[in-house]
């Protein structure tokens, strides 16, 4: 068992060691992650893995909030992060109804919102307000369609300067800390070295202050395809379906149930 993790301790985790984030979207997976990952991320990323949508944009709130009511279950000692759906938070008034629900009806300990210097205010207003908030900047999938797609930032000078002036306002406002996204691996360092609060990377190389992945991503669940920065530590849907075909084997032989699984 190792001791739950709060925001003091994650914000002195910079500079000490890497941290470990991990998505969940279920009490079991939750459960298997619990002693290891560092923080849980109930990510928007379950409308495509677990939903099998297209993009992030539809789930709701609601959704949201049941997720990580039977993630907040199933790793009760891991600090867990609750990801503001699309639409959630437009206003700094609906982002602090949205995130007052998810504080009252969860164990989340703090939520995840997109955007970088022009959601500061929201930002700032939800932490005067007791919410605890991890900022995300850099490629936005809630903004996929207003983009034209999943697009890598930081590619010329007025981005990287962009995405740096994005983590320090967030910063600033009062982000524990930040998710960088889809960002070009020197840019992601920068940034990193720009700010006293941990950032997190998800495709921007190893100069971060920790990773997250999608789990599903990592344990080979998910097979439509494979983002470049993604790797995989399992082949789960090889696994998976080679025990069920096993099983249906041993039904159609009558193998199973034998002796031993018998009343």
């Amino acid at each position: 068992m190792t001791k739950k993790l709060t925001i003091t301790t994650i914000k002195k985790l910079k500079n000490e060691r890497n941290i470990t984030m991990i998505t969940a979207y279920d009490a079991l997976f939750a459960k298997l992650f619990e002693n290891t990952a560092d923080i849980i991320l109930v990510g928007d990323s379950l409308n495509m893995s677990f939903g099998g949508k297209s993009d992030t944009l539809s789930i709701t709130l609601e959704q949201m909030i049941y997720h990580t009511q039977a993630v907040s279950q199933g790793a009760r000692d891991t600090f867990i992060i609750c990801d503001m759906p699309f639409g959630s938070y437009i206003t700094k008034e609906r982002a602090l109804d949205s995130a007052l629900k998810v504080f009252q009806e969860t164990s989340a300990d703090a939520i995840k919102i997109e955007g970088g210097a022009d959601k500061a205010e929201i930002v700032q207003y939800l932490v005067d307000n007791g919410i605890a908030v991890c900022g995300h900047i850099g490629l936005l999938p809630q903004s996929v369609r207003a983009e034209g797609g999943y697009k890598v930032k930081g590619k010329d000078e007025e981005s990287s300067a962009s995405l740096i002036e994005d983590a320090l306002a967030i910063e600033k406002a009062g982000a524990f800390c930040i998710v960088v996204e889809g960002v070009k691996a020197p840019v992601a360092t920068q940034i990193a070295q720009s700010v006293s609060v941990p950032v997190v990377g998800i495709g921007a190389g190893n100069g971060v202050d920790g990773q997250v992945l999608v789990f599903s991503d990592m344990l080979g669940f998910f097979e439509d395809f494979t983002p470049k920065f993604v790797k995989k530590y399992l082949d789960g849907a090889a696994l998976v379906r080679n025990a069920v075909r096993n099983y249906k084997k041993e039904v159609e032989s009558g193998e199973f149930p034998d002796e031993i699984h018998t009343y």
